[in-house]
């Protein structure tokens, strides 16, 4: 019979991770992605206190909650591995429709506008890339060409059936630019 306990589905999750990631994450980070996962699932919620509280350990709830912390600070994770990983995962890989989209307000003084580009699947838009802008308003044509050229070099021209994107996304440039990419 095989073994289903907690700590057999973290070796088995790091396992993937690491094949995942291209051995490009250490293993003691990949053992905390792991917790995290696992406690995430346990939780379905990203508050750190809850998280922390989920994680299957035997340090202090505190000890766990500073782990958390200094990881979201200080460890940059690498968009274009979480990327794939992502892509990766996705029951279908080609004729695919990508959506792009942006999102933009203020907290506080600080702008806060995130273009995206996401994977359709069955009615629902997966986030994948992204672009952080420091500015408000809508992107412009080069920004928009370069989030999709990096998932063309990400994923390749052939796994796109379609891009989708609201009217404030149409511009003579970018329409000539994709006309160029069409098979």
């Amino acid at each position: 019979m095989k073994n289903t306990n907690v700590s057999s589905k973290s070796n088995d999750l790091i396992s993937a991770l690491d094949t995942h990631f291209e051995k490009k994450i250490n293993l003691a980070r990949l053992k905390f992605i792991s917790s995290v996962i696992i406690a995430l699932i346990k939780v379905r919620t990203v508050t750190f206190e809850s998280l922390a509280r989920a994680f299957d350990s035997e340090a202090e709830v505190d000890s766990s909650l500073r782990r958390i912390q200094r990881f979201i600070t200080n460890y940059s994770l690498d968009s274009d591995l979480i990327a794939k990983l992502i892509f990766n995962l996705l029951p279908e890989q080609n004729q695919l429709t990508l959506s792009i989209d942006r999102t933009n307000w203020k907290f506080g003084k600080t702008d806060i506008n995130i273009f995206m580009l996401g994977i359709v699947y069955q009615g629902v838009a997966f986030p994948l890339l992204f672009t952080m802008f420091p500015k408000r308003g809508n992107s412009n044509s080069d920004e928009r060409i370069d989030l999709i050229n990096r998932y063309i070099a990400l994923f390749g021209i052939s796994t796109i059936d379609s891009i989708v994107a609201g009217r404030e996304f149409a511009g003579k440039k970018s329409s000539e630019i994709l006309h160029t990419y069409q098979k």
